[in-house]
Parts: structure tokens; sequence; C-alpha cells
């Protein structure tokens, strides 16, 4: 239920898809992809027992050209889904770090 909320969050968030190349890879990419790819990734990342077997995040996001403030925009709505279904605050932190680490494969340095 979180990574669904999360991921239809994302979808209608006006500053990613201000962006034309996030906006193209959403008319490409269906939702339901999106959410199971993210998923996996939460479920591997938390140790549990899925695989990731998407492409890896600087490849699956080299084309999307996202921007620091469309970063910021992802993570606002990723606390709000959080906080919506009472994540307490550690666990909060620990999904926090794990996003984090990706930002570098993701967030286009101008």
């Amino acid at each position: 239920m979180v990574v669904d909320s999360f991921i239809d969050l994302l979808l209608v968030n006006d500053v990613l898809n201000a962006n034309p190349a996030i906006k193209a890879a959403r008319e490409r990419v269906p939702a339901a992809g999106l959410k199971f790819h993210v998923t996996a990734l939460i479920c591997q990342q938390t140790g549990g027992p899925c695989e990731n077997t998407g492409r890896g995040m600087k490849e699956a996001h080299a084309h999307l050209n996202i921007s620091e403030k469309e970063w910021q925009a992802m993570l606002a709505d990723f606390r709000r889904v959080l906080n919506n279904y009472g994540v307490p605050m550690q666990e909060q932190q620990e999904l926090l770090a794990i996003v984090e680490s990706t930002k570098n494969d993701i967030v286009v340095r101008k």
C-alpha cells in the first residue's frame, strides 16, 4: 500500500511532470510496472526475500535529467506517504537513508 500510494502521488506531481523526459517515461512505463520495480527494490534493500531484477538506478534514470528540485519533490511525496501510513520514525529514517543512497545515481549535477 505504501508503494502504491507513493507512486500514485509521483504520477501526478506537477514538479516531476514538468520535466519532459519524466513525462515521456511515464507514458512508456505503466504504473503497475513502476510499482513492481519499486516494491522489489525496497524489499531487497530492507533485507526481504525479493530481488530487484530491473536495471540499476543509474542506468534507469540517466536519460531523465532529474534535478535537485525534482529529487526534493519526490522526497516530499515519500515522507508524506510514510507519515500517512503511520510508519514509525526509526523506520522512516532507515527508508530515507536507503533512498538517499541512490541520489548520486539519479540526480544530474548541473
